[in-house]
């Protein structure tokens, strides 16, 4: 089994809770680099749109390309 089928193994066992405290720990990861290393923040702000479009991408795509339908909610 390589790295990503384990990856995503262990992804799909996570609930709803694990995955924003991934997120939120991620987002506070990358609030300390910005503290420790300035010249981060000394970017245009438009390489972070950029990076944020080319992130958003393929989830956005993924999302969006399924065609499954909702149940109807009686």
């Amino acid at each position: 089994m390589g790295f990503w089928k384990w990856a995503d193994a262990k992804a799909k066992k996570m609930s709803a809770l694990d995955v924003g405290l991934v997120k939120i720990s991620v987002f506070f990861l990358a609030l300390l680099l910005a503290k420790l290393w300035p010249p981060l923040l000394s970017l245009d702000w438009s390489w972070y749109a950029l990076v944020f479009v080319l992130a958003a991408l393929k989830p956005t795509y993924e999302v969006f390309k399924s065609k499954q339908t909702f149940p109807k909610l009686d």
